[in-house]
């Protein structure tokens, strides 16, 4: 069973009405407990003409990752990441179709590790992360309730 996770208006990542946004879109695939997108990468992203920057590359990585805690459909259950190891195996291509997936290794009510891909059409890992996610501070969720209405799922 799949099912789509919602998206915010500003996020680098996912923002729906940032100009500058990868307008990344996750899946639910509850059935292979993972999450995932496909997103291609446009040319001003790069480090080196073609290839992917490294920060993009992470922050990719990250999101990916930390979306993994909303698997089963808890989309308002936010997470800050404690900390984030990426290995970076091969170049990854800008303006080639990459699919994102994430998974959860370990989960509890304060701290999650998580982990995620970036791999080619053909299977190819071209980058994976390890991620420590964490609960934000309270002063932090009451910063996200302004901006909760916004959360949601484009038809």
């Amino acid at each position: 069973m799949s099912d789509a996770q919602p998206t915010s208006r500003y996020c680098f990542v996912c923002g729906r009405d940032n100009p500058a946004s990868l307008h990344v879109r996750w899946v639910n695939d509850r059935d292979s407990r993972q999450v995932r997108a496909t997103v291609i990468v446009r040319e001003e992203y790069n480090g080196y003409p073609g290839i992917v920057h490294g920060g993009v590359v992470a922050a990719l990585l990250d999101e990916t990752a930390g979306r993994a805690l909303m698997l089963d459909g808890d989309f308002d259950r936010l997470w800050v990441t404690v900390k984030l190891e990426v290995a970076f195996r091969r170049p990854t291509p800008t303006g080639v179709p990459l699919t994102l997936v994430g998974w959860v290794e370990r989960d509890d009510a304060r701290r999650s590790q998580t982990a995620a891909e970036i791999r080619l059409a053909d299977g190819t890992v071209t980058a994976s992360c390890r991620a420590l996610i964490a609960r934000p501070p309270e002063k932090l969720l009451e910063g996200w309730l302004a901006e909760r209405e916004h959360w949601r799922v484009d038809p």
